[in-house]
């Protein structure tokens, strides 16, 4: 599932600091609640990781050893990475959270990966000994809403993987 154009568009015009602010947050609820997320990059905690959403304006940074998350606009020059993968943003929040297969991802070509494969195969490790569940993980920050924020992200995430496993099959 590619995420909606009439979506992705308002990306384009929203202040970048807005952006980074938001992404920042829940970058910081996902680490806060998996404290041991980056443990197992060993030496590529110092490595810059980026990840290239296909279907939105946005590329997103993060640098396991502060650790941080910058966001920007895609450029047609890509952000100074070790190690870079590309493809939809509900693939690559599906391998976040581990419900995908990133090497049949890749070899199908779903998914394109530069830079440092062997410190993108760590980030590969240690995000799949995480257990993260971007709906739970996440909702808590609605407040007396998360029930319902949470019920709503997990239909999204459902449909979206529904729809991703009958193309890749």
């Amino acid at each position: 599932m590619r995420f909606p154009a009439t979506l992705a568009a308002p990306l384009n015009v929203i202040p970048m600091a807005a952006i980074e602010r938001t992404t920042s947050m829940l970058f910081q609820r996902v680490t806060t609640q998996h404290p041991h997320l980056f443990a197992r990059l060993g030496e590529h905690i110092e490595k810059r990781f980026a990840f290239m959403p296909t279907d939105i304006p946005l590329v997103f940074v993060v640098s396991p050893a502060q650790p941080s998350i910058h966001v920007a606009r895609r450029l047609p020059v890509p952000p100074t990475a070790d190690a870079s993968v590309e493809g939809p943003l509900f693939m690559l929040l599906a391998l976040l959270e581990g419900r995908c297969d990133a090497d049949a991802l890749f070899f199908s070509r779903d998914l394109t990966v530069n830079g440092d494969m062997e410190a993108m195969l760590a980030m590969r490790n240690a995000l799949d000994d995480c257990d993260i569940d971007l709906p739970r993980d996440l909702s808590a920050l609605a407040g007396p809403l998360a029930p319902i924020v949470g019920r709503v992200a997990e239909s999204i995430r459902r449909r979206a993987l529904t729809e991703e496993a009958s193309r890749w099959n």
